[in-house]
C-alpha cells in the first residue's frame, strides 16, 4: 500500500502541541509506572494513504520526538481531522489528545474517511463497508511505517468508537486490541430509529455541526492548532468550560441552523422519511449479531449520561464478542459530558502498556467489570455483567389516587386500577394553563428504608392503553436525596406500536424491540410493553427516595448537558392522546439488587 507525504513546513513543529487531560481518567485504581514517558510530540501532517487506485485518505501522524519504532494508535472516522489536536470543545473532537499518547511511547494516527477534507473519493453513507475495508488497510499501512514497531491498537469515542468493532471483525493482522468509549453496535436500532422513532433533533444537530461545506473545506495549519492547544488545554479551562456547558443547549440549536452539504441533506431526508425498516434504511446495520468474529483484547466504556445514543452497545460487545473472557473489560463510568472528549486516556494507556509493552502495571489483575456507583462515590468491581450474585428486585406500580398526585412503588402487587397522562406532540399548541388540568407525567416513588445497591439490567413492564393508534412512552428513574435534590439515573423509551420483542437481537441488558412491523394499537385496549432503561448502579440510603417517572416526551424527562447528560429531544408522540397505565401483575419495574458482600 502506497503513501504520499504531505508538504512539510518549518512552521509545523515550531510550537509544540500542549496535551490535555480532562474528565475521568481511571476507573478506581492507580496503575504502576508507565512503560515509557517524556518522549514529546511532533506532527507529520497530511500523510496520504492509498486505499484504492487514485484514492488516498488524509491522516495526521503524531510521533514521539525521540526517534524510534513505536506501537501505533489509529483513530478513524468521518469527521474533519483539522482541529482534533487543538483542544477545541467541538462535538467531533473525540480522538483524545495526541501529545498524551506520544509522550508515553505511541504514535497517534488520526484518519479521515473518503470524501472529507483532504481525503479523496466520494462522500457516502456513514459507517459503510468501504469505510471498514479502508480502516483495515490503514491499520496495515501504519504497521509497515518506519516509525511503527508493527503493532496497532485503536482508540476513540462515539464515531471513533463505533468504527472499532466494525474493523476488528475483519481481523487485520497488525491489530492487537482496541479501547472504545461510548459506542453502538446496532446502528439502526440504537441511532436511526431509537425506541421505534426517528431522531431529527440529533441528526439535524450532528449534520449541522460536522458535515457542512465549511467542515469539508476546513484547513487549519499545524502551527495554528498548536497555538490553540495552549489556550484550550490550559488550567483556565476549569473556569470557562462550565460556563460553556451552561450555554450548550443554545449552541446546539445554533448548529441545527447550519446548512449541511446537499448529499448530507439527502441522507437526512432518507433517514427521516424512508428508512423506517432495516430493509429500507441506508445506514448499515452495524456489527451486532456478528461480534463473535472479534478475537483481539479490548476495553469498552459506557457513559450512562446518554439516553438516545450510545445506550446499549457496550453491553452487547462485552457479552457477545469472540474475545476470550479474560481479555475483555467493561467500565461503566459516571454520567459525563465534556468536550473535547479527553476521558479515559490514562486508562487506555495503562491497557496498551499491558498489552503491547508487557508492562507489569496491574492491568491484568483488574476486574472484568468496574462500575461507578452513584450515591457511593466509588467504583465497584465484578467478574461479569450483570453482576454475579445480584438478585431481581421487582417493584410494582400502584396508584395513590388522582392522576396528578405522586404514586407508589411497592414490592407487593397492588390493586387493579389505572392512572392516565396526557400525550401532547412536541411543539404542539395547547391553551394557557393546560398542565393544570391535564398532567403530562406520572410519578411513582419508594421510600428507602434500608441501605441497598441497585444495578442493571433495568426493565420496565407496563400494561398500557391509549385512545389513539400509537403514542410514545419515555421512562426515567432517579434518586431524591435527603436534602431534596434529584439525580437522574436511568432512561428508556418505546413506541407502543413497535412493542414486539426481537429475541434474536436482545441481550442480557437490552430488550431489543422489532421496529420493522408496527402493530397499531386498538384505542382503549391494553397491551403489554416491555423495554429496557439504561443501567446506572446506585447506592440508596435510608431517608432517600427512589423515583420513577413516565411521560410521552423526551423534553419533559431529560436532564441537561451541564449535569453530564447528553439527551436529544424527539418528535414524539405522534398524536394528542390520553395514555393509561393499568395496574396489576404486568405493570412493574425490575432491577437487580447487588449482594451485600459484592466487592467495592
Amino acid at each position: 500500500m502506497k503513501a504520499r507525504e504531505g508538504k512539510h513546513s518549518f512552521w509545523d513543529n515550531l510550537i509544540p502541541l500542549k496535551g490535555g487531560l480532562f474528565g475521568d481518567q481511571l476507573a478506581g485504581w492507580k496503575p504502576g509506572p508507565p512503560a515509557k514517558s517524556r518522549l514529546g510530540c511532533r506532527i507529520l501532517p497530511d500523510q496520504m494513504i492509498e486505499v484504492a487506485p487514485a484514492i488516498a485518505l488524509a491522516a495526521d501522524v503524531y510521533v514521539p520526538k525521540v526517534a524510534g519504532r513505536y506501537p501505533a494508535i489509529v483513530s478513524f472516522a468521518a469527521y474533519s481531522k483539522e482541529l482534533q489536536a487543538a483542544g477545541v470543545p467541538a462535538g467531533n473532537n473525540e480522538t483524545g489528545s495526541p501529545p498524551v499518547f506520544t509522550d508515553r511511547g505511541y504514535v497517534h494516527v488520526i484518519v479521515t474517511r473518503r470524501g472529507m477534507g483532504r481525503s479523496g473519493g466520494k462522500d457516502a453513507v456513514y459507517l459503510n463497508d468501504t469505510d471498514v475495508a479502508d480502516h483495515a488497510k490503514v491499520i496495515q499501512w501504519a504497521a509497515a511505517q518506519p516509525w511503527c514497531d508493527g503493532q496497532v491498537v485503536l482508540f476513540g469515542t462515539s464515531y471513533y468508537g463505533l468504527t472499532q468493532p466494525q474493523v476488528a471483525r475483519l481481523r487485520p493482522p497488525a491489530l492487537k486490541g482496541f479501547f472504545a468509549n461510548e459506542m453502538c453496535t446496532d446502528f439502526f436500532r440504537h441511532i436511526a430509529m431509537f425506541g421505534g422513532a426517528p431522531q431529527p433533533d440529533f441528526f439535524a444537530l450532528w449534520m449541522g455541526a460536522n458535515f457542512t461545506p465549511f467542515q469539508f473545506a476546513l484547513r487549519v495549519p499545524p502551527l495554528v492548532r498548536a497555538l490553540a492547544s495552549h489556550i484550550t488545554n490550559s488550567p483556565l479551562k476549569r473556569l470557562w468550560w462550565p460556563q460553556v456547558k451552561k450555554r450548550m443547549t443554545r449552541i446546539m440549536k445554533a448548529f441545527q441552523r447550519q446548512v449541511p452539504t446537499r448529499p448530507t441533506r439527502e441522507l437526512f431526508a432518507e433517514l427521516m422519511l424512508d428508512g423506517k425498516t432495516r430493509a429500507t434504511a441506508s445506514m448499515p446495520q452495524g456489527p451486532s449479531g456478528a461480534l463473535a468474529d472479534i478475537e483481539v483484547p479490548f476495553v469498552v466504556v459506557q457513559n450512562p449520561g446518554y439516553l438516545n445514543l450510545h445506550q446499549f452497545g457496550a453491553y452487547d460487545l462485552f457479552e457477545n464478542a469472540g474475545t476470550p473472557r479474560d481479555q475483555r473489560w467493561l467500565i461503566i463510568g459516571p454520567a459525563s459530558f465534556d468536550l473535547p472528549v479527553y476521558h479515559w486516556q490514562l486508562e487506555a494507556l495503562a491497557f496498551f502498556d499491558h498489552l503491547l509493552y508487557g508492562a507489569d502495571n496491574g492491568y491484568a489483575a483488574q476486574a472484568r467489570v468496574r462500575y461507578w456507583i452513584e450515591g457511593a462515590g466509588a467504583y465497584g468491581s465484578a467478574a461479569d455483567w450483570p453482576l454475579p450474585g445480584s438478585t431481581p428486585l421487582r417493584l410494582y406500580l400502584a396508584s395513590s389516587g388522582a392522576d396528578s398526585v405522586t404514586h407508589r412503588l411497592t414490592s407487593e402487587q397492588g390493586e387493579d386500577g389505572m392512572n392516565r397522562w396526557a400525550a401532547v406532540p412536541l411543539g404542539a399548541i395547547v391553551c394557557a394553563g393546560f398542565d393544570e388540568v391535564a398532567n403530562q407525567r406520572l410519578t411513582f416513588e419508594m421510600a428507602v428504608e434500608e441501605e441497598m445497591e441497585l444495578s442493571g439490567p433495568v426493565t420496565l413492564s407496563l400494561s398500557f392503553s391509549s385512545n389513539e393508534i400509537d403514542s410514545y412512552v419515555v421512562a426515567r428513574t432517579g434518586r431524591r436525596s435527603t436534602d431534596g435534590s434529584y439525580q437522574l439515573l436511568s432512561m428508556g423509551a418505546i413506541r407502543p406500536a413497535c412493542r414486539r420483542i426481537d429475541e434474536a437481537r436482545s441481550t442480557a441488558t437490552e430488550i431489543a424491540i422489532d421496529i420493522d412491523a408496527p402493530e397499531p394499537l386498538t384505542p382503549g385496549v391494553p397491551v403489554r410493553l416491555r423495554f429496557s432503561l439504561t443501567p446506572q448502579p446506585v447506592a440508596l440510603k435510608p431517608g432517600e427516595w427512589f423515583v420513577l417517572d413516565i411521560a410521552s416526551r423526551t423534553d419533559l424527562m431529560r436532564s441537561d448537558v451541564s449535569h453530564g447528560h447528553a439527551q436529544f429531544d424527539m418528535q414524539v408522540p405522534p398524536y394528542y392522546s390520553r395514555n393509561a397505565l393499568h395496574y396489576g401483575q404486568d405493570t412493574y419495574l425490575e432491577l437487580r439488587r447487588a449482594a451485600p458482600s459484592a466487592p467495592r
